[in-house]
């Protein structure tokens, strides 16, 4: 069953509370919140589909170093010795167990 993004409707017109429902298809969107019992409208977003295509693109999006460092990531390479030693990025130089 999909599931739906909600947003309660303010007298302000400032954006509510969001929540998520799961429902199925043929029911009729909610017109009131489930616990407050305040207004509420279905709010539209793109939908999550996972593919076999998203996946061979985040692998190969890992792989380019230079895109990872530039959004901000940390990337932690495996040493000989079972450590993981920072290739780049803002986090410690070292991740062990220890």
């Amino acid at each position: 069953m999909p599931v739906y993004l909600y947003e309660v409707v303010r007298e302000d017109k400032q954006p509510g509370e969001r929540f998520e429902v799961v429902q199925r298809m043929a029911e009729d969107p909610l017109t009131a919140h489930p616990e407050t019992g305040e207004p509420v409208r279905r709010v539209i977003t793109a939908p999550a589909i996972g593919s076999r295509w998203m996946g061979m693109n985040m692998e190969r999006s890992v792989k380019d170093d230079k895109k990872l460092n530039d959004l901000g990531f940390t990337k932690y390479e495996k040493s000989g010795d079972g450590k993981y030693v920072k290739k780049f990025g803002q986090g410690p130089n070292l991740i062990s167990k220890d």
